[in-house]
């Protein structure tokens, strides 16, 4: 039974390598700072707590389990938090994005957005 749930631990941590991955090709392929900052912060959010259940599974419950659940809450609640921060200190320092963006994003949202 160890021997599944370190099988069943691995696949979901691989998971989550591969989602943080995804969310670094994401990175390079968006050009805005509001754009990268969005991505990055839902990438690490969710690739991390899904190497921390995988974590969790692996090792079984222990206070191993109990001090890596205590650091997916603290990221829960932090790592959203300090995205909106930089985004918004980014916003009231007067760093725009580019116009060309912002019109083409109208356009293709016209009737939705106005």
């Amino acid at each position: 039974m160890e021997n599944l749930a370190e099988i069943i631990g691995n696949i979901i941590i691989i998971a989550g390598i591969i989602f943080m991955i995804f969310g670094l090709i994401g990175l390079f392929k968006f050009k805005g700072f509001y754009e990268r900052i969005l991505a990055t912060s839902k990438v690490d959010t969710v690739g991390m707590l899904t190497i921390i259940i995988g974590l969790t599974v692996r090792y079984g419950i222990s206070s191993f389990s109990g001090k890596i659940l205590l650091l997916a809450v603290l990221l829960l609640m932090f790592n959203p938090l300090v995205a909106h921060i930089l985004a918004r200190s980014a916003y009231l320092s007067g760093y725009k994005t580019d116009e060309l963006q912002v019109e083409k994003l109208k356009e293709e949202h016209k009737g939705v957005v106005e």
